[in-house]
């Protein structure tokens, strides 16, 4: 299982299914990372965390510990 947080730098995936529950998962949700959206990782925080998207034509920075919950192909 590849998730969000095993994508490269320049990189695009697409959401395959979200793991997690409760609010966790509806958080993840309404940032707009849904089954089938796609997703460019444009880089990585200097420590690693966190991790800047673009998805739905919109920037997004999510923490790696959110990113575990978003598998990706």
């Amino acid at each position: 299982m590849k998730t969000l947080k095993d994508v490269e730098i320049g990189k695009t995936a697409t959401v395959v299914k979200l793991h997690g529950e409760g609010p966790t998962r509806r958080r993840i949700m309404d940032m707009g990372l849904t089954k089938g959206a796609e997703v460019y990782v444009r880089k990585v925080a200097p420590l690693g965390d966190p991790i800047e998207l673009t998805v739905r034509g919109y920037e997004l920075s999510v923490r790696k510990a959110d990113a575990e919950f978003v598998e990706v192909e």
